[in-house]
């Protein structure tokens, strides 16, 4: 068993990632499920621990924000950047 540093909980990758993709599709807003749900699940199995650890922090974020960060509204903040960059490019924004 793994522990997931951010949700403090022993799960193993596996469930982590079912987790991740599960709080992905299903947000509070419908721009979002439809922009980080396929994001997670064509792209979470081929992240390292410290991206999913990003990622998973990544979702603990406003819905507003992400979106905000995703469209290229607002520059996000330096410690998502990289993974809204990939993000975006993948849902083609």
């Amino acid at each position: 068993m793994e522990t997931s540093a951010k949700a403090g909980r022993t799960e193993d990758r596996e469930t982590r990632e079912r987790r991740l993709t599960m709080r992905s599709g299903r947000r509070g807003m419908k721009e979002m499920d439809l922009i980080l749900g396929p994001f997670a699940r064509t792209t979470i199995d081929t992240l390292g621990e410290e991206e999913l650890d990003r990622y998973e922090a990544l979702l603990s974020e406003n819905d507003q924000d992400l979106y905000r960060w995703v469209s290229g509204q607002v520059a996000p903040p330096d410690e998502h950047a990289a993974m809204i960059r990939r993000i975006a490019e993948q849902a083609g924004v």
